[in-house]
């Protein structure tokens, strides 16, 4: 795996799923003079914001197509980025390409999101391209360590984390998800497939309802990555739409692994956190 930025060849080929990532990624690269080359996944880039960059269309199973065009661009690094849905075997777009190595991915299919991903990136690193992740390419959009806030952990909190890191330990080899919420030491919700917006509303929801009765401002949100987990891909995200679901899930703030997490926005996540009057801990890896 890479490990320094300096390492990266130019240009890089930016693999695109939905969301902001991708541009924030190209921003980054772009500003240490490595230019970056967008591959928009069709149905997931936005295709507005993606006419900035130097980029081309591609669809999920384009596998000889892809790889044509990142040899073409000369990119030899390669990164996913952004959200995308998993899709069924039965939507992927078959080409020549994607036939010749048909058995690869659907033996990557059985599994989980992280398996899937992984399954994907040895399959072009056997065809000659070299992956890389966000550490590699764009190290400054990383969570730091410590407290970023100006609100800190009390012991109850503090108790919370810890919990919430035992219990992502224990799951982590089950690839179920990447984040849980502990509050006063009972483990309230745990992420899964919708992941950790519907997560925190699900909190929130149970709060409505009476279901969780400690007082506001109790409870902490715990991020993490997979024990098993390929850092180059699919690392745990923060933002101020976490940091809102947070608010009104009640709890009193969010812990997320330094380095290994991706905090979009950090200045405008702050600014809600402070505002919100709550916490937001980088631990240490």
């Amino acid at each position: 795996m890479m490990s320094a930025a300096t390492e990266i060849s130019s240009p890089v080929g930016v693999i695109a799923g939905g969301g902001a990532m991708p541009f924030a990624v190209a921003d980054s690269l772009a500003a240490r003079g490595v230019a970056p080359v967008l591959f928009a996944l069709k149905g997931a880039c936005d295709p507005v914001r993606v006419e900035r960059f130097r980029h081309h269309w591609i669809s999920v199973g384009q596998f000889g197509r892809a790889t044509k065009l990142f040899r073409s661009e000369g990119c030899r690094d390669l990164i996913f980025i952004g959200t995308l849905l998993r899709p069924a075997l039965s939507e992927i777009r078959l080409d020549w390409g994607t036939i010749r190595v048909l058995g690869r991915i659907m033996a990557a299919f059985r599994g989980g999101d992280d398996h899937l991903l992984s399954g994907i990136g040895r399959i072009l690193e056997q065809d000659g391209f070299r992956m890389v992740g966000i550490r590699d390419v764009a190290p400054d959009i990383l969570m730091p360590e410590g407290c970023i806030t100006r609100a800190t952990p009390d012991p109850a909190a503090t108790a919370d984390i810890a919990m919430g890191q035992e219990v992502l330990r224990a799951l982590g080899p089950f690839d179920i998800g990447q984040a849980v919420v502990v509050i006063d030491s009972h483990v309230v919700a745990v992420e899964d497939i919708e992941g950790t917006d519907k997560l925190l509303a699900r909190v929130a929801r149970l709060r409505g309802e009476g279901r969780v009765r400690a007082k506001i401002g109790r409870g902490v949100l715990v991020k993490a990555p997979k024990s098993s987990q390929d850092l180059r891909f699919d690392l745990p995200t923060v933002g101020p739409t976490t940091v809102d679901g947070a608010a009104k899930a009640g709890l009193a703030g969010i812990a997320i692994v330094a380095g290994n997490t991706i905090a979009a926005d950090s200045q405008a996540m702050i600014v809600a956190a402070d505002t919100a009057g709550l916490f937001i801990l980088g631990l240490t890896a």
